[in-house]
């Protein structure tokens, strides 16, 4: 299978520096910031489009600006790349959410894609409204997917539930194609969530055992409600010519933490009441030292940022082998980010995609114009920034 590829729009801004935030973490930066103005994000957003990444993903919470609006916005300004929009169930109606979506889908040539985030703290959550805890934040996700798919089916939807109810509930027009559902979660409760209604499981970014073992879980379940599943996963990406080149930005970033930061930040991680949050502070410890938790896998960024915390670290080739080994594991889809993203996305779109694309697992998602060249990547047609191949 063609493995496809996502980027990542930084919707709380972007830097040269690790810019941190997420999971309750307020957001901030080891350096100066680049806003997060329509006018950058999306230049990320055809930067992605131009290298071939097949979709974006827009984060949700306090710490960044509504995925939603943020990604219609941005629609009028690319042709080919969908939006991987974050949002969390209960703070919205079931069917208003699915009209939204019908209506996104519908208005952007079917370029919606949906991450469904149950919400792992409840002082957050709290914060808009929600007070149930988090097992009933599960069983809620549970009936609010039921209700939306049964919508986007054409169904006339009567439901009466623990956490929600609704009577008569129909769409005007359903969205073609229906958009495909994303979720991800290690915890039992949401294993059961993902093996009944999702599209494609994602992970972040951990050892390949852990996540092979991941992948058996959700996969049994799933199995038990007659369904298969895709799988992504959710890492960094520090791609350079040399190994070398790549460890020196990963070293030039961790010199950029300050300690009292790392302190702070790790210690409101530590109250996250996520199970893959706790996964993700286990890689480090909350230490400087030993960072390179598996071949090329670097935890140097989950010191400052809540979710995501670990990058794939090496030459272009070193991170196409790691690719490679997750791809084997079952991993098709892959959502990646990186700091700067302008830069990163060249970097990586330039420097492994090729490779991959040699070794019969990529290929660019766009029709090559009749204009270029026979034998010229796609990729290649926009000249990168200085400094960033």
């Amino acid at each position: 299978m063609t493995l496809t590829f996502h980027w990542f729009l930084p919707t709380y801004g972007d830097s040269r520096d690790i810019v941190g935030g997420g999971h309750g973490v307020p957001a901030g930066t080891a350096g100066g910031a680049r806003p997060a103005t329509l006018a950058y994000l999306g230049q990320i957003a055809r930067t992605a489009e131009q290298l071939g990444f097949v979709g974006a993903l827009t984060p949700t919470g306090a710490w960044c600006e509504d995925a939603w609006l943020t990604t219609a916005m941005l629609v009028e300004v690319t042709e080919r790349l969908k939006f991987l929009v974050a949002f969390r169930p209960g703070l919205v109606s079931p069917t208003l959410a699915a009209q939204m979506g019908a209506t996104f889908q519908r208005h952007s040539r079917g370029r919606l894609l949906l991450n469904v985030v149950t919400g792992g703290e409840s002082h957050e959550q709290r914060a808009y409204g929600d007070f149930l805890d988090k097992d009933a934040r599960y069983a809620r996700t549970d009936e609010f997917l039921h209700i939306v798919r049964a919508l986007w089916r054409g169904e006339t939807v009567d439901f009466t539930g623990e956490h929600l109810r609704v009577e008569g509930a129909t769409l005007a027009r359903v969205p073609d194609p229906t958009p495909d559902i994303y979720f991800g979660g290690s915890s039992p409760a949401a294993g059961r969530v993902a093996a009944r209604h999702v599209d494609t499981y994602l992970t972040w970014g951990e050892p390949p055992d852990a996540v092979a073992e991941k992948i058996a879980w959700v996969n049994g379940l799933a199995a038990a409600e007659g369904r298969t599943l895709r799988h992504g996963i959710r890492l960094h990406v520090i791609s350079r010519d040399t190994a070398e080149q790549a460890w020196a930005q990963a070293r030039r970033l961790l010199d950029g933490i300050d300690p009292e930061t790392v302190a702070q930040v790790q210690a409101g991680l530590a109250r996250s009441e996520s199970e893959g949050q706790k996964r993700m502070l286990a890689l480090h410890g909350g230490r400087r030292d030993n960072l390179e938790i598996a071949p090329n896998l670097w935890a140097g960024v989950g010191l400052v940022r809540g979710g995501a915390g670990t990058a794939l670290v090496g030459s272009h080739t070193e991170v196409a082998d790691r690719i490679e080994e997750y791809h084997r594991l079952g991993i098709t889809e892959f959502v990646l980010s990186g700091h700067p993203h302008v830069e990163e996305a060249y970097w990586f779109g330039e420097g492994v995609l090729p490779i991959l694309r040699a070794r019969g697992l990529w290929e660019h998602p766009a029709v090559v114009a009749d204009t270029q060249p026979a034998g010229i990547p796609f990729a290649a047609a926009t000249p990168a920034p200085a400094g960033a191949r």
